[in-house]
């Protein structure tokens, strides 16, 4: 793919400005191959049910880079800040963030080994570095030395409670560190049952964030929460439970 005039960039852009991001060719190339990955893969496996291109770009990489309403990344100068990806599914938000910050470290983490493929094809195909994929559940991989509380950061646009995403995401975070929860509803009476739970996993919530994407009507939530203290050897529980029986 050579050519970017062959793409209709101007809205993408616009919305880009309006959360003070600033795209060289290479990188709008990227998400241009992205999304042609997408699509040719999403036509034999299930990836989204989100294809037309204006809503891609909106839905999908406008909201993945909202991130930096509640987050800057750029405040944390020269230091490589680590993120895990949670659930990341068809790469959201993590290859977006990545694509845009690519000087960050970042782990994408999904339990569907097809979905893991695809994800190593899009890393391979836009030369991305310092990205990995694994395949695995959340709750054996927080549990494992090498990557339990090591993140400054972790995402997740993976749709569960905010109890059980709470268990999967928080016990992967370092104290001092952030998870931040991506959410398309109002959270008030998710986060009133979710309150115990994430003090007991060692987190705190710092501020939620609701909006509507640029030009557009489409709400959003973030819920940002701080690692304040150790999570508990005993979080997250084996797999399965955090979603069958979340902490109450």
């Amino acid at each position: 793919m050579d050519n970017l005039k062959s793409f209709h960039l101007d809205q993408f852009k616009k919305d880009l400005d309006e959360l003070g991001i600033h795209l060289e060719e290479e990188q709008l190339h990227q998400f241009m191959q992205y999304y042609e990955i997408l699509i040719e893969w999403n036509s034999f496996m299930n990836l989204t049910a989100i294809t037309n291109f204006d809503e891609v770009l909106k839905k999908h990489f406008i909201d993945s880079l909202s991130l930096v309403k509640v987050y800057d990344i750029n405040l944390h100068g020269t230091k490589s800040i680590s993120i895990i990806d949670v659930g990341t599914g068809a790469g959201f938000p993590g290859i977006p963030i990545k694509i845009v910050f690519p000087g960050l470290s970042i782990v994408l983490l999904d339990s569907l080994k097809k979905r893991v493929r695809f994800l190593e094809e899009v890393i391979n195909k836009l030369e991305l570095k310092n990205i990995s994929v694994i395949h695995g559940r959340a709750e054996d991989y927080a549990r494992e030395n090498e990557m339990r509380e090591k993140f400054d950061l972790c995402v997740s646009r993976a749709v569960a409670n905010l109890s059980t995403l709470s268990e999967y995401c928080i016990p992967f975070v370092k104290e001092e560190g952030k998870f931040i929860c991506y959410k398309s509803e109002k959270l008030k009476d998710e986060l009133f049952y979710a309150e115990k739970a994430i003090s007991v996993l060692g987190g705190k919530v710092e501020k939620q964030t609701d909006f509507f994407l640029p030009s557009s009507e489409i709400y959003r939530n973030f819920l940002v929460i701080n690692k304040v203290k150790k999570t508990p050897l005993k979080f997250p529980r084996k797999a399965g439970l955090p979603s069958k029986e979340p902490i109450k």
